[in-house]
């Protein structure tokens, strides 16, 4: 059996697979707090996905994106508040175009695993105007 049978089908592998895919995967943890207000509702949302957080300080694990994350908290007696979170590309992602070739680094832009959030987030709330 020659060498080559063996170490070009495990060569293809590895260059199919992208370094931040295994090294950070394609989701992520992060905190939402309201401080000093506590037990908002919020939901997080990006284009893969809605998640919630049903009292605040609170965590979730969101699934990364190029795209922002969107993060709108309620709490009764309060305005509903919006915050938007910036996507930021991860500097492993350009060691993975070197090293892991045009096609690693694709399929961590395409699945996300090239990007980050900052993992605390906060919301600032304000109360309702009272009549």
């Amino acid at each position: 059996m020659k060498i080559s049978t063996i170490c070009l089908p495990l060569l293809a592998c590895v260059a199919l697979n992208g370094c931040a895919s295994i090294v950070n995967g394609t989701s992520q943890p992060v905190s939402v707090d309201t401080a000093p207000i506590q037990g908002a509702k919020c939901a997080l949302k990006n284009d893969k996905g809605v998640w919630y957080i049903n009292k605040t300080p609170g965590s979730v694990t969101v699934h990364r994106s190029y795209g922002d994350l969107t993060v709108t908290c309620t709490k009764k007696g309060f305005k509903k508040s919006v915050a938007h979170v910036k996507s930021h590309t991860k500097g492993m992602a350009f060691g993975n175009a070197v090293f892991g070739g045009v096609i690693g680094a694709g399929v961590d832009v395409a699945d996300g695993a090239a990007y980050d959030y900052p993992s605390n987030i906060h919301v600032s709330m304000k109360k309702k105007a009272s009549c």
